[in-house]
């Protein structure tokens, strides 16, 4: 079992940036492929960003990539979204995925546990 909670959303203008975090409770948590993603407004929950356990693999939505970086601190059980150039349509609420890493790995889909979601606004 995984617990996982984000911070550092927030209201940002346009073009700023902002770091979110996913604290992970369990053991064994570089066994686990974690995930970004987000709901904005009036919208379907859609894939940001994937990371492989060990933080050798990575993959990004087109939306996001060139502006966004995710990394994982396995010391820490810690996963990071470094959000640069940050346009109004990144409002969403972002949430924190985590599955357990598979051969061979995959990033989209069939995660198994949640975070409570972050906030992230956009002012244009």
């Amino acid at each position: 079992q995984v617990q996982l909670v984000e911070s550092g959303g927030g209201l940002v203008q346009a073009g700023g940036s902002l770091r979110l975090s996913c604290a992970a409770s369990g053991r064994r948590f570089s066994s686990y492929v974690m995930g970004w993603f987000r709901q904005g407004p009036g919208k379907e929950r859609e894939f940001v960003a994937g990371i492989s356990g060990n933080g050798g693999g990575t993959y990004y939505a087109d939306s996001v990539k060139g502006r966004f970086t995710i990394s994982r601190d396995n010391a820490k059980n810690t996963m990071f979204l470094q959000m640069n150039a940050l346009k109004p349509e990144d409002t969403a609420i972002y949430y924190c995925a985590a599955k357990q890493q598979l051969v061979p790995v995959t990033f989209i889909t069939g995660y198994d546990y949640w975070g409570q979601g972050t906030q992230v606004t956009v002012s244009s």
